[in-house]
């Protein structure tokens, strides 16, 4: 039995660090700690939006945020046209305003301060009688305005409005590099597409005109194999998809290369079914089979082996293509995945840099190769990742 005295200790000791931390509580942050948290936590709410880019839907969505870190009696956003979202008092009639406020800042790219004889809207209870115009750019260009509307203006006020309007215009101009990037991605699929086209495109009708007479039905399916591949290659949506699709299209390019092959290309694939849904850039893995099969099989004179292997590492797929081929110099991969535009294996520079443009620099491909000693081509995915996501 635990004696009374030691229980009384205990709740006095326990009742003392109550006490305690009450009162030091107020001590975790200085008042300017305090003010700079709570500045950096109303930017980190206003700068989702902003990060699509500058339209009314952002704008609107923004605003409140905005008017929060300048402490005005209103905040209005425009484009280079229109008034897109306001906050505040005078909405009723000042809104109206915004874009003939916004006309020097937007024509000279500087700030300028509005004052009552063009504000000021002659009724008593409105507090508005000034307005700080700041510009917004974008690689140079004036975008858009940040207008902060109030009773009095200062200094304060005006370097507040431009140190604000810098940081939105950052958030737009990283929207724009999102933009830039997504461009660049769908033009290196559309580069992909291009290198597929020619070469195999020639080689499989050519496999499949040889059946034609000998063996319609196997000309047949190897035709429709064809169909179903293209159309999976040169489909429109979807920047990702799933590590399944990808595969499927891979057996369908490996029937196909079969056909021409014979007895001289054999396949192995282990696959773990736990990493069959994760999702992966669009044609990351077919460039590679077809660099092992046109660069590592074709100019070996007997059989060749290409295995396809995927493991499931917990929260990453471990995903490698490894041929027994001729191999390649070491310095043409190094150049190639450097970005050299002589390389005859851009599917390689290609997926590289959309793996890292994807999921960080960490995520680019391994490849362990030497001339004659065949080549394997490894990269790590992660399961999940915000925004990355296949394609319904």
């Amino acid at each position: 039995m635990v004696p009374i005295v030691t229980v009384v200790l205990v709740v006095i000791g326990a009742g003392a660090l109550l006490v305690w931390l009450a009162r030091h509580r107020r001590q975790f942050g200085t008042p300017a700690d305090q003010a700079t948290f709570r500045t950096l936590h109303t930017a980190s709410l206003a700068s989702p939006p902003l990060r699509t880019g500058l339209n009314k839907a952002s704008a609107e969505r923004a605003i409140r945020h905005l008017r929060a870190l300048l402490g005005t009696e209103a905040v209005a956003l425009t484009d280079a046209e229109r008034l897109l979202a306001w906050d505040g008092t005078g909405s009723d009639h000042h809104d109206a305003a915004a874009i003939d406020h916004a006309k020097a800042a937007l024509r000279q790219g500087r700030t300028d301060v509005v004052g009552p004889d063009r504000v000021d809207c002659g009724k008593l209870d409105c507090p508005i009688r000034h307005v700080v115009v700041t510009p917004l750019t974008v690689d140079d260009r004036v975008v858009g305005t940040l207008q902060a509307y109030s009773r009095e203006t200062s200094a304060a006020l005006i370097r507040a409005t431009i140190e604000v309007a810098r940081w939105v215009s950052g958030q737009l101009e990283l929207a724009e590099l999102d933009r830039q990037r997504t461009r660049a991605m769908e033009a290196e699929v559309r580069a992909l597409r291009a290198q597929i086209s020619p070469h195999f495109i020639y080689n499989s009708l050519t496999a499949i005109a040889s059946f034609v007479r000998t063996d319609p039905e196997r000309a047949r399916d190897l035709l429709l194999e064809f169909a179903d591949f293209t159309r999976y290659s040169f489909r429109r949506h979807g920047e990702f998809t799933t590590l399944a699709e990808e595969l499927r299209s891979i057996d369908r390019y490996l029937l196909l290369e079969k056909a021409r092959f014979g007895d001289r290309l054999q396949v192995t694939l282990r696959v773990a079914p736990e990493v069959l849904p994760v999702a992966i850039p669009f044609l990351c893995l077919q460039p590679l089979v077809e660099n092992a099969v046109r660069h590592g099989l074709e100019k070996k004179p007997d059989v060749g082996c290409i295995t396809i292997d995927a493991q499931d590492m917990g929260n990453e797929c471990l995903i490698s293509i490894e041929d027994d081929g001729v191999g390649m110099d070491p310095e043409r991969v190094r150049r190639t995945l450097a970005g050299d535009p002589t390389s005859d294996s851009v599917g390689l520079g290609n997926v590289d840099e959309r793996l890292r443009a994807v999921f960080g620099d960490e995520y680019g491909l391994v490849v362990e190769t030497a001339e004659g000693a065949g080549t394997k081509v490894s990269m790590r995915i992660p399961k999940f990742r915000p925004g990355v996501r296949a394609s319904s």
